[in-house]
């Protein structure tokens, strides 16, 4: 039989559909078994960047107490680490070279000052948006060590 340029043989088979069914078995089984060892890299990942972002803050956060004498209060939050309202006597910023960052879940930092544990708190909520919680759900905060 001819069919255009191509010259095809009877006795040529191609994958018949159990062959094709048991490699997408094969395929999905595989990736059955890798893609939660992959996500779980990710949501770990996401917490450690929380973790380094909070720390960043607080480096930030020291070094403008050195030249104003304090930390920022609830209200001023963690924009006074960026910019001056003006009323600041001593401020040398900005203390944080680019815009405040989101946490990686896409949501504010929360700032609180005073804290329950210490001078200030600067708190992320983790995956789930809501306090407390454990492993993606934690929340990750400047006083404690991400929980493993």
């Amino acid at each position: 039989m001819k069919w255009g340029l191509f010259k095809i043989k009877n006795n040529e088979r191609g994958f018949t559909l159990i062959e094709l069914l048991i490699v997408l078995i094969i395929l999905g089984l595989l990736a059955a078994l890798v893609a939660p060892r992959f996500f779980g890299h990710v949501g770990r990942s996401k917490l450690k960047a929380a973790k380094m972002q909070i720390e960043l803050f607080g480096t930030a956060l020291d070094a403008m107490r050195l030249d104003i004498g304090r930390y920022p209060t609830t209200d001023e939050g963690l924009a006074l680490t960026r910019s001056s309202p003006g009323s600041v006597e001593g401020w040398r910023g900005p203390y944080i070279p680019k815009n405040i960052p989101l946490d990686p879940w896409r949501r504010p930092y929360v700032y609180l000052s005073p804290g329950e544990h210490g001078e200030y708190e600067i708190i992320s909520y983790g995956a789930d948006g809501a306090a407390g919680g454990t492993g993606e759900d934690q929340d990750i905060v400047n006083w404690k060590d991400i929980e493993e």
